[in-house]
């Protein structure tokens, strides 16, 4: 009898409506399942908004203006996070402890993004001869640079201010609006420009910065209040901040320094297939980037108590991450082929490059995880380490590389460095926790709402 009361219908459907309330539920409780849930629709949109402008542009500029285009993003980027001195990293580390310190926080970091974004701006102009020669011009570089080291600085606080405050619904916002503005730059340049150049390109992207720089630091006061300038901690801030910058920095390094060698060291065509195959990982390691986003904060609290709790923290989210990873790359590798369909036929080889980067994604999320669990506890200084030296390692490897097999050489140095990084940054994680004493259990207070 039990048996057919089990199987009637009636009883069937008010399992599932249990069950899916349960879930919901659960949902509503968890901060960290909203935040990522947040981050993954507005990163859907920036994706689609990304994918257009990317296409739009690659058409519209060839392989040869593309690859000059993004030879100069690329040499910048390897400076732009000292725009900033980490001081988005410790805004969100300061108000994840303590919200009171936000004012004083933001105001610290948009007063150093301005002063450190026009000081390497000079730095930018008078490099850019010795790093990239003469194939990019100076117009280029001055125009991006202003966008990145300065403009694309205070957007990256303004997300990083929402972030701080788990409010990952904003975060998100201010990225669909950054990506927006310049797909609808493209779409212009594209209508009005019959065979626009970098230098065409490149002003309308900073027109576009500019909008969304401004869109994002309005949005911030309005919601979360308006910065105040602190200088009697601004030293303590630069301090730590400038752990946060150089590991951002050799980040950027080894996601970066192969298309800037291969401007120098290659073709302008050979630059811009490498970097359209590049921009296609990029993309899909989105949604693990939308996870990443919406547990940094989360990071620094279970951080507080050791490396065993961040790492504990890091091994709940890893299976989901994996996962991800894995399908992401096997996609990545088959459908590779569709590429130049999509982004014109002068990119030739750009569908090889994308199957030899593909696994990157999977490495990615390993390294990525336990690289937050460092700097959840405290230990920025070592990951900052580990990131230098893979980056001195990329450097090599491109300068060796590249020379000898273009664009493929620094597709191996690529694989061999973020390998290399997922297995060092496990190692140090192992070793810390072999060290540390087992912590005492985090209060439930603080756990709640966490995944």
């Amino acid at each position: 009898m039990a048996k057919d009361l089990a199987g009637s219908p009636n009883i069937r459907k008010g399992l599932a409506r249990i069950s899916t309330d349960a879930c919901w539920r659960r949902f509503r409780n968890s901060k960290v399942a909203q935040n990522t849930a947040s981050m993954v629709a507005g990163n859907t949109v920036t994706m689609l908004l990304q994918a257009m402008y990317f296409v739009l542009i690659a058409r519209s500029l060839g392989p040869a203006q593309y690859g000059g285009f993004i030879g100069a993003v690329s040499f910048i980027a390897i400076l732009a996070p000292f725009s900033t001195w980490g001081t988005g990293g410790i805004l969100v580390r300061n108000v994840a402890r303590d919200k009171a310190t936000f004012p004083q926080s933001f105001g610290n970091a948009i007063f150093v993004t301005g002063a450190s974004g026009s000081l390497l701006l000079i730095i930018v102009l008078l490099l850019s001869r010795v790093i990239l020669s003469n194939k990019v011009p100076l117009l280029v570089l001055l125009l991006v640079g202003v966008s990145d080291l300065m403009l694309s600085g205070v957007t990256s606080l303004a997300g990083q201010a929402y972030q701080a405050f788990e409010m990952l619904g904003g975060m998100a916002k201010v990225g669909v609006v950054l990506a927006a503005t310049r797909a609808s730059g493209a779409f212009f340049l594209f209508l009005l420009i019959a065979h626009p150049n970098a230098v065409q390109w490149s002003t309308f992207y900073l027109v576009t910065t500019s909008i969304s720089a401004t869109y994002a630091l309005i949005a911030v006061c309005r919601r979360l209040g308006l910065p105040r300038l602190g200088l009697g901690s601004l030293t303590g801030d630069l301090r730590e901040g400038f752990y946060f910058s150089v590991s951002l920095s050799s980040q950027s390094i080894y996601n970066n320094i192969d298309k800037t060698m291969m401007v120098r060291l290659a073709t302008l065509e050979a630059a811009g297939v490498y970097a359209t195959a590049y921009r296609v990982l990029d993309v899909a390691f989105q949604p693990v980037s939308s996870l990443l986003y919406s547990t940094y904060a989360k990071f620094f609290q279970h951080g507080a108590l050791g490396i065993r709790g961040a790492t504990r923290y890091a091994r709940r989210l890893l299976p989901y991450a994996l996962a991800y990873g894995a399908v992401a790359s096997t996609l990545l590798f088959a459908m590779a082929p569709l590429l130049p369909l999509v982004i014109g036929k002068k990119f030739v080889g750009a569908d090889e490059a994308l199957r030899w980067l593909s696994p990157i994604v999977l490495f990615r999320v390993i390294h990525y995880l336990f690289s937050n669990s460092l700097t959840g506890a405290n230990f920025q200084g070592l990951r900052c380490g580990l990131q230098v030296g893979v980056a001195a390692v990329n450097a090599i490897l491109n300068l060796w590389l590249i020379p000898a097999y273009s664009w493929r050489g620094a597709a191996w140095a690529s694989l061999v460095s973020d390998g290399l990084l997922a297995v060092s940054v496990c190692l140090a994680t192992v070793l810390l926790m072999a060290r540390e004493k087992l912590p005492e259990p985090i209060p439930e207070a603080q756990t709640q709402g966490t995944m």
